[in-house]
């Protein structure tokens, strides 16, 4: 679909200095939005993508450290965004590890990580932007999760995983309720496998994993300031995938 224009508005992407986080900011820096990059321990590449940003269109480009399971490092990030670009206006939940293995394999200190960086991340930085959003009457936040959690489907295999992503999904449709007399749209984009994606199964819908691009026009639709029926929805980006066939 066409880029909105995003101008004058402020973007965080959380893990944008790599991988789906980075190439969804950089589709944000497309449009002209002020765009903060960031990054948990990554800092020579999230520096690399401001610079990028900025080359793209984003009429500003930052970077921005934080733990986003921390609360209070969670609150740092956001007042530095705030200091230098203005109040969150779009925020783009990416950051969530994955640990593709057995649960009974899984130490105790993984099952937890996987858990709170896409669920609690996910919390926490909604939890914060809202403030900033329903003083302005305005704000689009985009949740990453996975396709086929909404229909609780789990395997022994990384299982915390889609935990945690059914966590996600319902946490979008509690928070769009929750916002929907504040100008505030919550959304939700779910990937099968991603170009980038760590393992590939032996067979993808339509030979192929979804491409950056393919994750791009739900984006784009969903921040669109004209977008603004649309909320708690889920648009899983799986090529038609049936995992009940599995």
């Amino acid at each position: 679909m066409d880029e909105p224009d995003l101008t004058g508005q402020t973007a965080l992407v959380t893990g944008s200095a790599r991988g789906v986080g980075r190439e969804l900011l950089l589709a944000i820096a497309d449009c002209g939005a002020k765009t903060a990059v960031h990054y948990h321990t990554s800092a020579d590449a999230a520096r690399d993508v401001a610079e990028t940003a900025r080359e793209r269109g984003a009429s500003e480009a930052m970077t921005v450290q934080g733990d986003v399971t921390d609360p209070d490092s969670v609150d740092d990030l956001f007042a530095a965004v705030e200091s230098a670009l203005g109040s969150v206006d779009l925020l783009v939940n990416n950051v969530g590890d994955f640990a593709p293995d057995h649960w009974a394999d899984l130490e105790f200190e993984t099952w937890n990580r996987v858990l709170e960086t896409n669920l609690n991340g996910t919390y926490l930085c909604a939890k914060r932007a809202l403030p900033g959003m329903r003083t302005s009457g305005y704000g689009r936040i985009v949740n990453l999760g996975y396709a086929s959690s909404e229909k609780g489907l789990v395997s022994p295999k990384n299982f915390p995983y889609f935990v945690a992503k059914s966590g996600v999904l319902m946490f979008t449709r509690m928070l769009a309720a929750d916002t929907a007399d504040d100008g505030i749209t919550v959304n939700a984009i779910s990937p099968y496998v991603v170009e980038n994606s760590d393992e590939f199964p032996e067979e993808l819908p339509r030979d192929r994993p979804a491409s950056f691009e393919d994750l791009i026009g739900p984006l784009y639709f969903f921040l669109d300031p004209d977008t603004d029926y649309v909320s708690g929805e889920n648009v899983a980006v799986d090529g038609g995938w049936l995992p009940e066939t599995v």
